[in-house]
């Protein structure tokens, strides 16, 4: 201690008497604290400093004596303590922090972060944080008979203090991040209901930067732990699930490199955390029967609502989010003032009720806070391992019939102009609580209905008669999924969650961000095997009418939106005469169909599945004697244009010339399954000698021979690594194209024949001198 008092002179000595001096000793201890924290040696906290040291430097330091009140709470939450000293010193380390926090969540971030704040930065080198942790596990870690008792008002207060610090000082996030213990710890101290939003705010802000993935599994008594969640603190659970289930880096998915992830795969050889944790949780029971409940309850259904004001004063932080924070009490006060102003008539005792009262837009919105959660984590289990149990527990709980309900009230309610709409933002900002639910509930409807049969489900009762019908008329057998759906679990009322979605679609505005994710919803109920009912039904309501005023009258811009139109406009039309006839009614000049070529070659990744789709087509309908399709293919534009060998050995050549091993991802992997479709179609026409050898001529016309097939090459020789040991890609690759797998197989073996002498091998038409085949491609 003495080594440290001496460490520089202070005021009150001979030689310390300038300001500088007293600034060099605080340096000094400032700079051994950190030094001992981070070498575990010599000055690790600041009650190994004398009080008099302290006294001495607070003012010059403007510590604002929160390492004298940390000395004090050390001193009084020793082991034998009773900790009734400790509220009272935390009462007043509390406002310091959280004024800073306040700064922090309500200012603009960037300025905020250029700010420093001392007050919480100064309780964290004294050694506030390890003292907090002590005081919360101290009873966890006694081994006496009696337990110490920590009152829940001091648990608050320190979980409180805690997160304010770490929101505002970097770095304590992840050091108690790595500290297991205190994290698992963390959960038992949310079966308290008094002390539960605390605790899940402050672990949400720790998972959010822990760098493995807790297992839920070693959370002690966690089934018993969700289980006596009410429905209101269930669905702030979510925020931390969401943490647990999710894979990293999902958001970027499709820019990861397939040889990246292949490479990946074979070092994970066992299933993932997220995947082990989404197995906890489906075993946890009534677990996913809750989540439907809460998905689908009514804004009239909800209660607690004076708790959730109780909750806004004690926690203003809990939606990690003060922009939806700033709305929910503009609204409050608004609704608040409106009330107090209308009649003077009216007795002090009813304005009173009147302001306890939770108004109905904040009811709204709360609600709706709630949903996202719960929606976000039914997606990620939809999409798991385990998708086949989830589809059965969320059907049986009747989650599509529910969410139908709500459809018009709550999920794509009407605008009013009421101040939902955050500070500083506006209806359509990407922010906003209703926009944000309106796309995880697209999210669901696409991950629901994506290659099973339990999309039927999203129709009602009369609907599902009107796609029997369909098939009735045609003469073609209907659906078995049709048939077996279950009619006490499908849609109630005049329409079912598809029509719906179709109707808002149609009236969506050109720069709307939601045409994207509603194209995408749409398009996975088409995916898998064809069905020609299920085309007819949406061409029925206009769905191609309104995809193509898209694409060629508002001349769509945004390449993700187009990609999403291109794609549902290939699942609609593949092998359906009346949907070319269609096409060829709206767009019936040359004028118009220009229009839509220059959309379609102006990214060949984004419409290649619609060219894959237009390729199929036409090899299906040349081989019909139908005399209807006959008139079609005489007189549609579309299909006499890809008629023209000359634009399919176009599309072929920019299809393999824009991807490459090394930049294959899932997004544009689709260009070259399209390459290989049309040289599969060639090959059953006993023309594939015909296409690579055009392919040769086209390179010797670039003047750069062999830059094509060799690329080609390498393209196959992944595909065979890529796909041969996928159940499920094949299986995707084989229904969206009609063609069986093991012609796939067969056609890319033929194509990477090594023998020079066989017209159907790639091999025969680059020039030895150009050869460049055996290359190996990384996989790191």
């Amino acid at each position: 201690m003495a080594a440290v008092a001496g460490g520089g002179a202070g005021p009150g000595t001979a030689t310390g008497t300038a300001a500088g001096g007293a600034r060099a000793a605080t340096t000094n201890i400032l700079a051994q604290l950190r030094h001992g924290q981070l070498s575990g040696r010599g000055l690790t906290r600041g009650a190994q400093i004398t009080e008099a040291l302290l006294k001495e430097r607070d003012k010059q330091a403007k510590w604002n004596g929160i390492p004298l009140l940390l000395q004090k709470l050390y001193e009084h939450s020793h082991p034998n303590s009773d900790f009734s000293q400790c509220q009272s010193i935390l009462k007043e380390i509390s406002p310091l922090l959280s004024m800073e926090a306040m700064v922090y969540v309500t200012e603009d971030r960037k300025a905020a972060q250029e700010s420093s704040f001392p007050n919480t930065y100064t309780f964290d080198l004294f050694g506030g944080v390890d003292l907090l942790v002590e005081i919360l596990m101290r009873p966890t870690l006694i081994t006496q008979k009696k337990k110490q008792k920590i009152s829940d008002d001091l648990i608050k207060d320190c979980l409180s203090i805690l997160y304010n610090t770490c929101i505002c000082t970097e770095g304590v996030t992840r050091r108690l991040a790595e500290r297991n213990d205190f994290v698992l710890f963390l959960f038992t101290l949310m079966t308290n209901k008094k002390t539960f939003l605390q605790t899940a705010t402050l672990i949400e802000d720790i998972l959010g930067v822990k760098k493995e993935m807790i297992q839920l599994d070693d959370i002690p008594n966690l089934a018993s732990l969700v289980s006596s969640f009410d429905q209101q603190q269930l669905a702030n659970f979510c925020r931390i699930l969401a943490v647990t289930i999710s894979e990293l880096d999902t958001g970027s998915d499709d820019k990861h490199t397939l040889l990246a992830k292949n490479a990946q795969q074979k070092k994970n050889l066992g299933p993932s955390r997220a995947e082990i944790n989404q197995a906890t949780l489906l075993n946890i029971p009534g677990f996913i029967e809750r989540l439907c409940k809460l998905a689908t309850r009514k804004v009239s259904e909800t209660t607690g609502t004076s708790s959730f004001l109780q909750e806004l004063e004690e926690w203003y932080t809990w939606l990690d989010n003060a922009l939806v924070l700033d709305a929910l009490m503009r609204v409050a006060n608004e609704e608040a003032e409106q009330s107090s102003t209308e009649s003077s008539d009216e007795s002090g005792l009813a304005n009173t009720s009147t302001r306890t009262q939770l108004p109905q837009s904040m009811k709204i919105m709360h609600e709706i806070m709630y949903k996202l959660e719960v929606l976000y984590v039914l997606c990620v289990l939809l999409m798991g391992r385990q998708r086949n149990q989830v589809h059965k527990m969320i059907a049986e709980f009747r989650l599509i019939p529910g969410l139908n309900n709500l459809f018009d009230k709550l999920i794509w309610r009407k605008h009013s102009a009421s101040a939902l709409v955050l500070h500083g933002h506006n209806q359509n900002c990407d922010c906003s609580p209703d926009i944000t639910l309106k796309i995880q509930f697209l999210r669901l409807l696409q991950s629901f209905s994506d290659h099973h049969e339990n999309k039927y489900l999203l129709l009602n009762s009369q609907e599902l008669n009107e796609l029997s019908a369909i098939s009735h008329k045609a003469n073609i057998p209907e659906v078995d999924a049709v048939v077996n759906t279950d009619r006490s679990l499908v849609c109630d009322g005049k329409r079912g969650l598809l029509t719906r979605l179709l109707q808002v679609m149609k009236k969506e505005p050109a720069e709307s961000s939601f045409r994207f994710w509603q194209a995408r919803a749409v398009e996975s109920f088409l995916r898998g095997t064809t069905s020609y009912a299920d085309q007819m039904f949406l061409l029925k309501r206009g769905l191609l009418e309104h995809i193509l005023y898209c694409i060629v009258d508002s001349e769509c811009k945004s390449r993700d939106v187009l990609q999403s139109y291109f794609d549902l406009l290939g699942e609609l039309m593949k092998f359906n005469i009346d949907a070319f006839k269609r096409f060829n009614k709206y767009i019936n000049t040359d004028e118009k169909f220009q229009i839509f070529l220059n959309q379609i070659n102006s990214s060949l990744v984004d419409s290649n599945m619609l060219v894959r789709c237009i390729t199929l087509s036409l090899d299906r309908f040349e081989n019909q004697s139908d005399a209807k399709v006959a008139e079609v293919l005489s007189e549609c534009r579309l299909l006499s244009y890809m008629s023209q060998m000359s634009m399919r050995m176009s599309f072929l050549f920019r299809l393999i010339n824009i991807i490459h091993v090394q930049t294959l991802t899932q997004e544009n992997v689709s260009c070259l399954n399209t390459s290989l479709v049309i040289l599969m179609l060639a090959r059953r026409k006993e023309k594939l000698p015909f296409y690579l050898r055009t392919l040769q001529q086209m390179e010797y016309t670039e003047k750069y021979p062999g830059f094509i097939l060799n690329n080609f090459h390498s393209l196959l020789r992944f595909w065979q690594q890529h796909y041969l040991n996928k159940d499920k890609d094949s299986t995707c690759l084989e229904n969206s194209s009609c063609i069986s797998f093991t012609y796939w197989k067969e056609t890319v073996s033929i194509l990477l024949s090594p023998d020079r002498t066989s017209p159907c091998a790639i091999v025969s038409y680059i020039d030895e001198a150009y050869m460049d085949i055996d290359r190996d491609f990384s996989e790191e």
